[in-house]
This record gives structure tokens, C-alpha cells and sequence, in this order.
């Protein structure tokens, strides 16, 4: 079946996108449905070992998200850079973009200036600073790129990590993540379920917008990922596998399409993930709600199914469970 933009829209009330994290993180909301009976249920994300098999592995991506938003002139010139060329060369995106027009240099705060070379098909500019990216004086303007639709708050940065992010390089958190505890992940351990680690730095093939009205011709953005030896070996050896987040579920899916078992590997992957889809490795996933007419949605649906997934989301907005990156979690088993 061939699936239109339209048909991966819905309509959410602004009261249920979630402007704080919950405290404690494990204290989110969790929905969880059952492929195999349509069941859903609902309760709290400290109690999803109630729900995971004894001997699955949960995989989580352990990227860091970096500080990659630059503001200047109380906020009325932005820089989001997508990705570092080198120390001074950036992709990013802009606003206003008619100050960065190609050639045209933008003075932007204490000597600080931006020199636009060139603007893609997709608007993405390449950008040369005048400093690099860690000089002091560039470091002044960075800010963590929280999504457009959470009120800017930098006292809530850590809340936008996960509590095993290591190296940094994602755009934008993995989100699923964000509702583990070091005491929840040592209570799973003690339940035998061990925590394997990928990594995927999130950017925009994850959250650009489909502009497409067919879904097949949207093209994905690459983004990096790598899986070690070590990580590789024991998922070869696991009996199941629930991913923490479509970001895992794209390093999985592509390291198994391309080697057939899981091997030590890093690349580039633009694996776009949408009904019909047949997965190879994963078996159970924990996600967040995600935006309408999103690829994250388009993998929800390709995992549970179309129906299913209107249904799940249907639920999930009767019942006022809060939405997007700071907002509640789902278990599909």
C-alpha cells in the first residue's frame, strides 16, 4: 500500500507537548501494547521490567547531544550547525536566511562573523567562521538545541541527556533514553536483562520534516553511527533485542541489512524505516509520541502497524499522556 503525508497526520492538544521532564525521570507515564493480542495497558515506566522478557537486551544509543546552537543579537540570529566540516566550516541551518546569502559575510558579536559560501537545494548553508568552533569566544553563544516546540530553559540541559551519553555528536536527543535511572538499568541488570550500546548521533535524518506528499520520495539525511566488536559479539549472542528508540533501531536494521549478523562497523546510514518494512533484528522497542507526518511516526507505524499505531496514539490522547521529547513513553512488545 502506498501511504500519503496526510496519512500519518493527527491532531494533538497543546496542553499534552510536555514542557519539563518528569521528576524523577522513571516517573513518566508508559504505555504498553502487545502486538500479538492489540492490548493496551498503562502504567508507569519504573515498572517496565514487569513487561520486558527475562532475557531480552535492551539497546540504547549512548550518544551525546552537543551544544550546537548558536545565538546572537538577543536571539534574532540563529546558527544551528548540522554538522562541522572542519574547526571554522559548518553545514547549518539559519534564521533569518536572508542575512546569509552566498558571499555575504554576517557580523554577528564580540569580532565574531560568518561567512556564507554556499546554500544547498534544502536550504542547508555552508558556513566559514571567523574562530573556531571551541574558541572561547565561539563558546559564549552556544546553547543546547532543545526542539522548537520546548520553551528554552539551559537549567534543564542535563535532562536533555541521557544518563549514559558519552561522546558528543548528536543534534538532538535520542529521547526514548531520557526515562532511564541509574537505579532502573541496575534493577533490569538484576532481572538479567543487560544493556548493550550503539551509537547514532541524531541528526537531521532524524527530525527534518517530510516535505514529500509520497512518502517514498522523501530522501533521509545520513547520519553517523558505529557499533563495536565487543557490542557486536554479545548482541550475535542475544535472544531478543528491545531497542531504546528509533535511533538503535536504524543502527540495528542497518548493520544487519548490510553484514547479515552483527559485526564491528561505522558509517553512514539513511535507512528510512516505513510501512512495509520487515525487520530483522529487533523484537520489542521503546519510543516516545512522536510529531505528525514524522519518519519516527512512519517506523512506529512500520513496526505495529498503520491501524495499530492510529489506535495507540488515539489512546494515548484520550488518556492525556504527554507528548514529544520531554513527554511519556510506550513499551512495544
Amino acid at each position: 500500500m502506498s501511504y500519503t503525508l496526510d496519512d500519518f497526520d493527527y491532531h494533538l492538544p497543546e496542553e499534552l507537548i510536555a514542557q519539563k521532564p518528569a521528576i524523577p525521570r522513571d516517573h513518566s507515564r508508559l504505555l504498553i501494547f502487545d502486538r500479538k493480542t492489540g492490548v493496551i495497558r498503562d502504567d508507569y515506566f519504573y515498572n517496565i521490567g514487569k513487561y520486558l522478557p527475562a532475557d531480552t537486551s535492551l539497546v540504547v544509543n549512548n550518544s551525546k547531544v552537543e551544544k550546537c546552537r548558536l545565538l546572537f543579537n538577543d536571539d534574532k540570529i540563529e546558527i544551528f550547525v548540522t554538522k562541522a566540516v572542519d574547526d571554522r566550516v559548518v553545514e547549518a541551518m539559519v534564521r533569518p536566511g536572508k542575512k546569509f546569502k552566498p558571499g555575504k559575510t554576517v557580523e554577528l558579536a564580540d569580532g565574531l562573523s560568518a561567512k556564507t559560501l554556499n546554500i544547498a537545494e534544502d536550504g542547508i548553508r555552508t558556513i566559514e567562521l571567523s574562530r573556531s568552533l571551541d574558541d572561547p569566544i565561539t563558546e559564549k553563544y552556544k546553547h543546547t538545541p532543545f526542539p522548537p516546540y520546548i520553551e528554552r530553559d539551559e537549567s534543564l540541559a542535563d535532562r536533555y541527556q541521557t544518563i549514559y551519553a558519552k561522546d558528543e555528536g548528536s543534534k538532538a536527543a535520542p529521547t526514548a533514553g531520557l526515562h532511564f535511572t541509574p537505579e532502573l538499568i541496575s534493577k533490569l541488570e538484576n532481572q538479567g536483562i543487560e544493556k548493550k550500546e550503539v551509537t547514532l548521533h541524531v541528526g537531521l535524518g532524524t527530525f527534518a520534516p517530510v516535505k514529500t506528499d509520497k512518502i517514498e520520495d522523501h530522501i533521509m539525511h545520513s547520519e553517523w553511527y558505529q557499533i563495536s566488536e565487543a557490542q557486536a559479539q554479545a548482541l550475535n549472542r542475544s535472544k531478543s533485542i528491545t531497542a531504546v528508540g528509533t535511533t538503535s533501531v536504524r543502527v540495528l536494521e542497518s548493520v544487519q541489512k548490510m553484514k547479515g549478523e552483527f559485526t564491528a562497523c561505522s558509517g553512514e546510514t539513511d535507512i528510512f524505516i516505513t510501512p512495509g518494512y520487515t525487520f530483522k533484528t529487533v523484537d520489542h522497542l521503546i519510543t516516545n509520541f512522536h510529531l505528525p507526518k514524522s519518519t519516527l511516526l512512519m517506523l512506529i507505524s512500520a513496526f505495529v502497524g498503520f491501524d495499530e499505531m492510529k489506535k495507540i496514539y488515539q489512546h494515548a490522547i484520550q488518556e492525556k499522556y504527554r507528548f514529544y521529547s520531554f513527554g511519556d513513553a510506550m513499551l512495544l512488545l
